[in-house]
């Protein structure tokens, strides 16, 4: 049965979602203008070398106490700040400092072709993130990519050591040239292929194969096809 409808509640109830989400957009514009400030900032501390004044040793050692987690953030504030045009970075406040830094990626590509500031920011103001990343990356690169987002997870000291020799052995199997997220999917799909051997899915143990033959080399893919067709014979 469909419980009686409280409209008094449920408008107030609703009302206070839309308040709560609308303060959210706020918060992240606000936190936007303040961090394209920040990387003006910074890059003013470098040049200045301000951090003299804390009796430092050096800029790296200024963002170590400013940046404890990462110094990533610092450096990626900074190229935005150092490789975009004034025209852009008075709009970064409107698309955000992350399609930000996918904009400076362009501003300074190696090919000296001319940046078209109208276009990309047009593109920034309408595209959502997910998908414009996408966009830049076949700019500089030509070619399509997988959308692709980045994933935190908490890690105990003493689950790195294994975790890093089973990346690095990953690693030996598909070749140097493979990225740590290849070396972790390879991983992750041999555990499921094994998981599902006797499960009764086989859908499921298809595609974990699959993703492992796409990462072996050449020499090992057609060694695995050809003990494939032995077995099938």
């Amino acid at each position: 049965m469909l419980p009686k409808l409280n409209r008094k509640r449920a408008q107030f109830v609703l009302t206070k979602i839309d308040e709560i989400l609308a303060w959210e957009r706020r918060k992240d514009l606000e936190r936007d203008t303040y961090f394209v400030e920040l990387g003006r900032y910074l890059c003013e501390v470098r040049a200045g070398q301000f951090w003299r004044v804390e009796n430092l040793k050096s800029f790296d050692e200024f963002l170590e106490r400013r940046f404890p987690e990462s110094r990533r953030k610092a450096y990626y504030l900074m190229s935005i700040h150092e490789h975009l045009p004034p025209e852009v970075k008075r709009e970064l406040k409107q698309v955000g400092w992350s399609k930000g830094l996918e904009l400076a990626k362009l501003a300074r590509r190696r090919d000296g072709q001319e940046f078209d500031c109208a276009t990309w920011l047009h593109k920034a103001r309408e595209m959502p993130k997910e998908q414009f990343r996408p966009q830049i990356e076949k700019e500089l690169t030509g070619r399509e990519t997988e959308p692709w987002e980045i994933i935190y997870f908490k890690l105990y000291k003493s689950q790195i050591p294994v975790i890093e020799q089973a990346l690095e052995t990953a690693g030996l199997m598909l070749g140097n040239d493979k990225c740590r997220a290849y070396c972790l999917e390879m991983i992750c799909a041999d555990f499921v292929a094994r998981a599902n051997l006797d499960s009764g899915q086989p859908d499921v143990l298809l595609r974990a194969i699959a993703r492992v033959f796409q990462f072996l080399p050449g020499e090992q893919q057609q060694a695995f096809l050809n003990r494939a067709r032995e077995n099938a014979g």
